[in-house]
């Protein structure tokens, strides 16, 4: 192999997926920088001892750069991938960061006669409430979905919960769970190809970290 077929790109999420994604890197077997800590605000990260090149991105952008090719590959949530609905090769299922999609509402309070859905998931929130045969409209929010029911806007939102904290401390309760969600190792296609021998000994080794086997040196 040359050194561009050795080589690997990894588009890699800022935030909680990305400390438990390095976590199960190191645990099988890659020497990871210093410099990858949550803190750090470098974009990119190179680890030439490994073959890696790291980009720093939000979640939401992960399965952009793999699926254009900037990335080889890349962690993302499950939400993500079924909210973008990107052209990728999903090879493996981490098992980190668990959480779910959720319906949730405010307990008591039915839907409305045009009942609104409020959510950062409007691809996600239309196919289920059409597979339930329910007709909503859909409000599509970058952030802060839980006031939307507080204020009127909407009779129910679809958002990720891990704790469900947040939702009982605006006063809000799930009432239906669409997918339970975990992180995944995704690929380009092209990349899946052309580096086909590197990239299958990188899942190899996670998939031992992931079910548990036992630890690369």
């Amino acid at each position: 192999m040359t050194k561009t077929d050795q080589h690997l790109t990894v588009a890699m999420p800022k935030g909680r997926i990305f400390t438990e994604a390095l976590h199960l890197l190191k645990e099988a077997g890659f020497a990871m920088p210093e410099e990858m800590a949550e803190n750090s605000r470098k974009l990119t990260v190179e680890v030439p001892e490994e073959g890696f090149t790291f980009l720093m991105v939000k979640p939401v952008d992960v399965p952009t750069y793999v699926e254009h090719g900037v990335a080889d590959l890349g962690v993302v949530g499950k939400d993500i991938l079924m909210e973008e609905n990107r052209d990728v090769y999903e090879l493996l299922d981490l098992n980190i960061s668990p959480c779910r999609v959720c319906v949730a509402g405010m307990p008591g309070r039915g839907p409305s006669l045009n009942p609104k859905v409020a959510t950062k998931y409007p691809r996600i929130a239309d196919r289920y409430f059409r597979e339930q045969g329910q007709q909503v409209e859909v409000v599509r929010l970058n952030g802060s979905v839980e006031l939307a029911p507080l204020i009127g806007l909407s009779d129910r939102i679809v958002d990720i919960v891990s704790t469900g904290r947040t939702l009982r401390e605006n006063g809000l309760v799930e009432m239906e769970e669409i997918a339970h969600v975990t992180s995944r190792l995704i690929a380009n296609r092209a990349s899946y190809r052309l580096k086909r021998t590197r990239i299958d000994q990188m899942h190899q080794q996670l998939t031992v970290a992931v079910h548990g086997e036992g630890v690369f040196k």
